[in-house]
């Protein structure tokens, strides 16, 4: 009887083996993809960013500089995941997402 037991939960450990390797397969083709993306979104702010007018005159103008950094905490995030040095405490501190600068007012001309 053990050995039948034996014989029957072996196959069915080794599919759990394959099934979860398979999805760490899956998970980091996927994190390769949003290290991609990010790739991509920070281009298409430096893009926006040198459109931008360097001496614009509205009052509120996006934050490039501060999007810029929660984009490398992120890519720091997932590359920190696909290829940990060690273990390691969780950074706690949370992105900021707010961008908008506040841009004093321009004195009147005389």
């Amino acid at each position: 009887m053990p050995t039948t037991l034996f014989h029957c939960l072996l196959p069915l450990s080794l599919a759990f083996v394959h099934v979860n390797s398979h999805a760490a397969t899956y998970e980091q083709e996927h994190l390769s993809l949003v290290e991609q993306q990010l790739d991509t979104i920070e281009r298409l702010v430096t893009r926006a960013k040198t459109a931008s007018t360097a001496e614009s005159v509205e009052r509120y103008r996006f934050d490039y500089p501060r999007l810029t950094q929660d984009i490398q905490r992120i890519r720091h995030g997932v590359q920190g995941y696909l290829s940990p040095s060690r273990a390691q405490p969780r950074d706690p501190s949370e992105l900021v997402g707010d961008y908008l600068l506040d841009t004093p007012p321009a004195e009147p001309s005389p």
